[in-house]
């Protein structure tokens, strides 16, 4: 997405591009939103609404529309607690929805996943990103995949695994920590070939985190712009926003926009959320919004 008006992110961070192996996004205009299609039917937010392929490709084209810059998809729930899946099933539920929206989508799109194989699968049917909530730590054949398809990635911060995440994570300093985390993720990325441009990162809001530990992290959000890469806030919907609002799922949206417009002022770069529409509307107010900015004289 690109928003009309001053665009608020600071000038290192709109040079910033993303490559992608069809395309380059760029940040000059404001963040790019990522639109979240769950096609699994345990999600937390919007388990089994897209399950169906119709109704999974009529909503990616809907968040299109509305002005998503990238749509995620993925097969297998990260919730707190959910059951694993495996490779063949998460498969099964992804790559014909890329194959029928790769055609008529604009927009590229990524793949949420872990596993190796099945990043290869969505890449072979048209995924242009990898997203990976392990960091690409979970299959270490995920940085050959990503290496050799030259696809771009975004490697997320876990602390544990999903069934393991929300038993008691704790951290002496949670932004410095997961900063160093990054740090070697991009690292790591790098010593196995995957260019710089083609790197996102992610703190990972809610995976491993108390409700403290995440506003923290919003916090100091813009420390991670120091890393060099686009970085990505994966905030709508979750459990320390519903904190604040309640279970409403109406107000958890809300919520997530404002969450959004914070992210959006402290330079970030992609804001992956589930209603696109309402994100896309309260940016583009808010940019047109902004006072001029001064001269210095």
């Amino acid at each position: 997405m690109h928003i009309a008006g001053r665009s608020l992110l600071s000038e290192p961070a709109m040079s910033l591009i993303w490559k992608l192996p069809r395309r380059s996004l760029s940040f000059s205009n404001g963040p790019v939103v990522m639109g979240i299609l769950n096609a699994t039917p345990d999600s937390f937010s919007d388990g089994g609404a897209f399950i169906d392929r119709d109704a999974a490709v009529d909503a990616a084209l809907v968040m299109e529309d509305a002005g998503a810059g990238i749509i995620d998809i993925g097969g297998e729930s990260t919730r707190p607690y959910a059951p694993p899946v495996d490779a063949d099933e998460e498969c099964r539920r992804v790559v014909p929805v890329i194959q029928r929206l790769r055609e008529r989508l604009s927009c590229p799109i990524s793949i949420d996943t872990s596993k190796a194989v099945v990043a290869q699968a969505a890449i072979d049917a048209g995924a242009e990103i990898i997203n990976d909530v392990t960091g690409l730590q979970g299959d270490q054949q995920m940085f050959d995949v990503a290496a050799g398809n030259a696809v771009a990635v975004c490697a997320m911060h876990m602390q544990g695994t999903p069934q393991t995440m929300q038993d008691d994570p704790r951290y002496d300093n949670v932004v410095q920590e997961i900063y160093q985390y990054l740090a070697e993720r991009k690292q790591q990325c790098l010593d196995h070939g995957i260019e710089a441009q083609r790197i996102c990162l992610d703190p990972g809001i809610g995976f491993g985190k108390t409700h403290e530990h995440n506003i923290a992290l919003l916090q100091g959000a813009a420390e991670f712009l120091k890393l060099g890469v686009p970085i990505l806030i994966g905030h709508s919907r979750k459990g320390f926003i519903g904190k604040q609002t309640g279970d409403d799922l109406s107000l958890r949206d809300a919520g997530t926009v404002g969450v959004s417009l914070a992210m959006a002022a402290a330079g970030m770069h992609i804001l992956r959320v589930h209603n696109v529409p309402m994100t896309i509307a309260a940016l583009k107010l808010f940019q047109q919004c902004q006072p001029p900015s001064r001269a210095v004289r």
